[in-house]
């Protein structure tokens, strides 16, 4: 692709600057005032096929009118002479003249049809010729950044390899400093990252305060093994008298057991409920206890069950804090397709699981601040409860962006950089062109 800038004192002398280079079958795709005269970006038309396809059919390029030479005599304009109005003798006449004159057939329907369908058609190839060309004028400016500011284009790859996604590294890098070098670019990134990654605070302030906590999530994310490693912190600090274990997953074979071994080796009654009611009843009997967990069935985030499972939750009433699971080795649109499942009414934060097992954090971490979740813990293993960790902000960013992919094969190249900043239009589908 040819694209021309043409400028000049005014459009006349612009227009024939675009004639004499590009010919008279040119596409003008800009036309703006700029200090000292008028600029015009234009394209060749040989090189309008060049854009994108448009099926058998191809919209013609828009030719540039011949200028009109000053000396040369304008037409006269031809004015259509309105017929006499006829005088209203009789009303009689007036049915005559009707008959005397039938009135035109109206169009056949197939011919309307097809009159529409080729309005459409066209207005289709316009609306597809518009988005292509400004995915093309954006990916030809982002070029020209990357051009000028090569730490943007280094620290775009890194934040991509990390597994961000290219909708929030794009918004971080237009925000970048300008001028600066690839280490202080990742200082940066790194600063704004943590500022916008939300912690609940001091784990003592969390154990002190006390509260009924409901961990929720999809199966296999680590729920159960979870709330023993958070009961079990408790026990250390505040002893078991003070601490309540409920499970409502009775549709795990040996789910209550499970729960139930852990309360056991820590001295803690673990309460089974069923149903709404139950776990009312349960809260109400549990009332002098300083903290009750609920670990709950797991439920994929499409399933049914996921609202039932919110509703009873709700319906137990009180002060009921829940905590959202989330596996840190799940992609990102799986991720976020599960806070919007189990949002409901509002989650009190999240507690990342399997973060040993996680290639890369950058997913789990985007989810989290996209949608403004405060984060609790960290799950690291399967030790009780020694692989639960307080969330650290500075931590989980250098590691996210210390931690990048090796396969070439999920690594962007430098040609493919511009696909993922470039916003998505009107007709882009593309991979990356978004998101």
């Amino acid at each position: 692709m040819n694209i021309k800038q043409f400028t000049a004192p005014t459009s006349r002398d612009a227009l024939r600057k675009v004639k004499e280079l590009l010919g008279p079958d040119a596409v003008i795709l800009s036309n703006r005032a700029v200090d000292g005269g008028v600029e015009i970006l234009a394209l060749a038309g040989a090189d309008i096929a060049s854009l994108a396809p448009f099926g058998r059919q191809t919209l013609a390029p828009l030719p540039i009118a011949p200028e009109r030479d000053a000396a040369s005599p304008v037409p006269p304009v031809v004015r259509r002479q309105r017929p006499e109005r006829p005088e209203r003798h009789q009303a009689g006449s007036l049915a005559g003249a009707l008959k005397a004159h039938p009135a035109v057939p109206a169009p056949a329907p197939a011919a309307t049809a097809r009159a529409g369908n080729d309005v459409a058609l066209m207005m289709s190839e316009i609306r597809t010729m518009r988005g292509v060309l400004e995915n093309q004028m954006a990916e030809l400016a982002w070029e020209t950044t990357a051009r000028r500011e090569p730490a943007k284009s280094a620290v775009l790859r890194e934040l991509l390899a990390a597994g961000f996604s290219a909708g929030l590294a794009r918004k971080i890098i237009e925000k970048m400093p300008v001028g600066g070098t690839i280490a202080s670019g990742r200082e940066w990134v790194h600063g704004v990252l943590e500022r916008n990654l939300t912690t609940a605070g001091p784990e003592d302030q969390m154990l002190d305060a006390g509260g009924v906590y409901a961990l929720v999530g999809p199966t296999g994310v680590g729920k159960t093994t979870t709330v023993a490693k958070m009961a079990a912190r408790y026990v250390m600090r505040h002893g078991p008298g003070r601490l309540a274990l409920i499970t409502t997953d009775g549709y795990r074979i040996g789910g209550h057991e499970q729960l139930r071994i852990y309360g056991k080796i820590l001295g803690v009654m673990v309460h089974a409920v069923k149903d709404d009611g139950e776990l009312a009843i349960a809260l109400e009997e549990l009332k002098g206890k300083h903290m009750v967990l609920i670990d709950t069935a797991g439920v994929g985030q499409r399933d049914q069950m996921v609202a039932e499972q919110l509703a009873m939750l709700t319906a137990a009433g009180g002060d009921l804090k829940r905590l959202l699971c989330l596996s840190a080795t799940s992609t990102g649109e799986t991720l976020s397709e599960v806070v919007r499942a189990y949002r409901g009414t509002g989650l009190a934060g999240c507690i990342l699981t399997k973060v040993d097992e996680a290639a890369t954090l950058g997913a789990t971490l985007d989810t989290v601040v996209r949608h403004k979740l405060p984060l609790y813990y960290i799950a690291s293993g399967q030790r009780v409860p020694e692989d639960l960790h307080i969330a650290n902000r500075g931590y989980l960013v250098s590691r996210a962006l210390r931690q990048q992919r090796d396969h070439e094969s999920f690594l962007l190249q430098d040609d493919e950089l511009p696909l993922v900043m470039v916003p998505r239009t009107n007709g882009d589908t593309r991979p990356g062109a978004g998101r």
